[in-house]
């Protein structure tokens, strides 16, 4: 005989979730800590014996989640097909349960996916790979491997004399880093795009599409497997605690650096945003408005982007060196900048149905190989 309760799985790639009870078609759960840390803020998770019912989903404990302010005016990502993400209604409540996303959806099938935002798994990674590395001009190479043995991919391209690197998920739960990374690379793979054809004639590229394997796979939000929030470790990288920084930042020695962008997304800010080096020892002018004619670019030529709002800026001296923007500033002299997309969605042009998407982090990344078209041309 068939249970009437719904099932909860989450025993897969870049799957999260704690299910504390069951009962009918409500179900209480809370998120797994990323792997030997306190952070936890992703989920991605399974219910089945769901058709045509009323799901009720409550994710405790969040007031002790990596970024509390991430929920409010959150909706969960959901997906029946695992094509098409859209969003679950959803509300959250800080002074139930310690903190309680309690998530509202009736499936039209057996099966419905839910995550923190729209999963980019590693099979997907291998097939970004083995299609970009069939193009015409992209040389692939294996830079080194996480910690658990999986490859850090590098796809080179391009004749140009600007060194440009472009990496994503040093912080594995920001999916929507390696969607924006699908849409720069189809810009810049595509023979008939005269954006990538004019971008790989003035530039070389090197492209990081997932700098953390392990932790994607995983299911952390901001560590890898070892529990080492990458983004703090380039000043002093090491073998034993971050080889994913260090086989990066090796190679990013042996070519220099012109421009690099570093891709995540925030849990609270619900828009677009770059981050800058300001506050590195050897800020100048010159290179200050490099950055800042980049961002200007940017804001005219997609209403996604915006200026308005972010993170605050660092004072002269005060910039930390351990994170990948200050140190390649800082390095080499490089334009660097940290591109943020939201979990939740952009308030300046909401889309009710997807929130933030896949398509829109892809699209973005189609815009800003454009904006640096123009930019190289200023």
């Amino acid at each position: 005989m068939t249970s009437t309760a719904i099932q909860i799985d989450a025993a897969f790639d870049s799957g999260n979730i704690e299910v504390l009870s069951i009962a009918g078609t409500t179900a209480r759960l809370a998120i797994r800590k990323d792997t030997n840390s306190d952070f936890f803020q992703w989920f991605h998770f399974r219910v089945s014996n769901a058709a045509g019912r009323a799901l009720e989903l409550k994710i405790t404990g969040l007031n002790a989640s990596a970024y509390p302010d991430g929920w409010s005016g959150y909706n969960a990502a959901v997906s029946e097909d695992r094509e098409f993400w859209g969003r679950a209604s959803s509300s959250f409540d800080p002074g139930e349960d310690n903190g309680t996303l309690t998530i509202r959806y009736q499936p039209a099938g057996h099966l419905a996916w839910f995550a923190y935002f729209a999963p980019y798994s590693w099979e997907r990674h291998q097939d970004l790979v083995a299609s970009c590395a069939l193009s015409a001009g992209v040389t692939h190479r294996v830079l080194g491997h996480s910690r658990d043995g999986r490859s850090i991919d590098c796809l080179d391209l391009g004749e140009g004399p600007k060194q440009v690197w472009l990496y994503a998920r040093q912080h594995p739960g920001e999916s929507m880093a390696e969607w924006w990374m699908e849409g720069a690379l189809d810009c810049l793979t595509d023979p008939a795009d005269p954006v990538g054809r004019a971008l790989r004639r003035n530039c070389t590229f090197h492209v990081v599409p997932n700098a953390n394997p392990d932790g994607s796979v995983l299911g952390n939000l901001r560590t890898n497997s070892l529990g080492v929030n990458l983004n703090r470790e380039w000043e002093n990288p090491s073998a034993a605690q971050s080889p994913e920084v260090l086989a990066i930042r090796n190679a990013m020695d042996a070519t220099g650096v012109d421009l690099a962008m570093d891709v995540h997304g925030d849990e609270a800010i619900p828009a677009v945003f770059l981050a800058g080096f300001e506050g590195i020892p050897s800020w100048s002018e010159a290179l200050q408005g490099g950055f800042n004619r980049y961002k200007a670019i940017l804001d005219r030529r997609t209403p996604d982007f915006q200026t308005k709002r972010g993170y605050p800026v660092a004072g002269p001296g005060r910039a930390n060196l351990s994170m990948s923007t200050n140190q390649l500033a800082e390095r080499f002299g490089a334009v660097s900048m940290t591109l943020e997309m939201p979990f939740k969605d952009n308030d300046d042009l909401p889309d009710l149905a997807q929130g933030w998407s896949p398509e829109r982090s892809a699209q973005l990344g189609r815009d800003c190989m454009a904006a640096l078209l123009e930019w190289l041309a200023d």
